[in-house]
């Protein structure tokens, strides 16, 4: 009776994990660039028992963990804003975050910080760093396709676009900022991805297939803890027998 205990608690916590990441994706939706999180489910050890005299096997219970991001390109919206970048394609910006560390964001809204370097909405610089000349106006600074930044007739930089070859094992760090790490793989340039100027790429979270998922992922979860109600009652009901 105990292992139903075990089961159903498990299942439990593989459901709470769901509903984090359906949390997480609704809170990201007006996130520029954000990549809705995939979860995986995966059965627990089974053990062998004897039953009514006959051997069989009985389960843990399940799972849940993230595995990564959907990499379902989001819509593009046009801002006329002309630092503001949307990314067509497989392929992340690089920016430095205060620590020092280089991460990866797909949030093009980008803007001039104190010292006219292009940062994110968070304020990270673009890596490698662009600044923008004083006197330059925002509405005279161009960006091309493959992410070249002039203005005034000179080319002050690049915005250059990487891939890893798992991005599904990216890091989440906030805000979109995600990290590679040795289950990703190291970056390298992205071949296919090109820059919009004037867009933002907007959240690919589908709000419809989320508010289904948590309605399903939530009565899931109250019929776990009615299963772990029942056995409760049952354990409760066999400690009070008493041999006549």
């Amino acid at each position: 009776m105990l292992e139903g205990l075990y089961s159903a608690a498990a299942g439990m916590s593989a459901q709470q994990e769901q509903l984090n990441a359906i949390g997480n994706d609704l809170a990201n939706l007006s996130t520029s660039g954000y990549q809705s999180e995939r979860v995986a489910f995966s059965d627990l050890l089974y053990n062998p028992v004897e039953m009514a005299g006959t051997d069989t096997t009985v389960g843990a219970g399940a799972s849940a963990r993230v595995i990564g991001r959907s990499e379902a390109q989001g819509s593009v919206k046009q801002t006329g804003d002309p630092l503001d970048v949307a990314i067509e394609g497989e392929g992340y910006m690089q920016v430095t975050l205060p620590t020092g560390a280089v991460a990866l964001t797909r949030n093009g809204a980008l803007s001039l910080d104190a010292n006219r370097t292009l940062t994110t909405a968070e304020g990270n610089r673009i890596s490698p760093p662009i600044t923008v000349p004083a006197g330059i106006p925002e509405s005279a600074i161009s960006i091309g396709r493959d992410g070249t930044v002039t203005a005034a007739g000179k080319t002050l930089g690049q915005i250059k676009l990487v891939t890893v070859t798992a991005p599904q094992h990216l890091l989440s760090d906030g805000n979109g900022v995600l990290l590679a790490n040795a289950a990703s793989g190291p970056t390298h340039a992205a071949a296919d991805a090109l820059i919009h100027q004037g867009a933002l790429e907007e959240s690919n979270v589908d709000v419809a297939r989320e508010m289904a998922l948590m309605v399903s992922t939530q009565r899931s979860f109250q019929m776990t803890s009615s299963a772990i109600q029942s056995d409760s009652q049952m354990m409760s009901i066999a400690n009070e027998l008493r041999p006549s």
